[in-house]
């Protein structure tokens, strides 16, 4: 139980820490980095939860694949970070606000689940011992939920879809392969045979 106790506290404040780091690094490598760090730090308290599938989740999906393509966008593309944070001053109350929201919302959740305010949520079902969180979750969401999860697969999809749309465009002086124009060549056209005279040269 000291154990468990100690680990909550160590991932806790790894974690709060690289998320404060995340956002006030004036280096952008260094946010994505820490904040891959801070990923791998919540996969630890899911483990402690109990949510092995949900920690495995956070090191496949969130580390190998979004964070490692947020670092390789920042390290690849030439963003004048300085122009983006010109206009901090100026959208700083709307930011205010927005976290003074967000404040409040905690607050009031806070509040709720220690019972002083409105009960949020039902009570959950109890699940038998016999069968797993990936095993539970697999049930539920192939047979309850199946048809959102196809549809939130095809709205990724789409998305992915637009993405490429929107950033693909023509550059000039950049070489393209044309595959049907190399597979209609023939050897007339890529070949030449020329006679080379003795002791003459090309």
């Amino acid at each position: 139980m000291i154990i468990a106790q100690l680990l909550f506290y160590t991932f806790s404040a790894f974690l709060l820490g690289s998320a404060l780091v995340v956002v006030t690094s004036r280096n952008p490598v260094y946010s994505v980095l820490f904040l891959i760090f801070a990923f791998f730090n919540s996969a630890g308290l899911f483990l402690l939860l109990g949510a092995e599938f949900i920690a495995m989740l956070m090191i496949i999906v969130y580390v190998g694949a979004v964070a490692v393509l947020f670092l390789f966008v920042v390290m690849m593309l030439d963003v004048d970070f300085d122009k983006l944070k010109g206009g901090f001053i100026k959208h700083l109350p709307v930011g205010f606000l927005v976290a003074l929201a967000m404040l409040i919302e905690f607050l009031m959740a806070i509040n709720a689940s220690l019972g002083a305010g409105l009960k949020v949520g039902n009570a959950a079902h109890p699940i038998s011992e016999t069968i797993t969180n990936t095993e539970a979750l697999g049930l539920l969401l192939y047979t309850n939920y199946a048809y959102p999860f196809e549809i939130a697969g095809l709205i990724l999809l789409v998305a992915m879809i637009g993405a490429i749309v929107l950033t693909l465009r023509a550059r000039p002086g950049v070489k393209k392969q044309n595959i049907s124009e190399q597979v209609s060549r023939s050897k007339e056209d890529c070949v030449e045979i020329v006679k080379v005279q003795s002791g003459k040269g090309v």
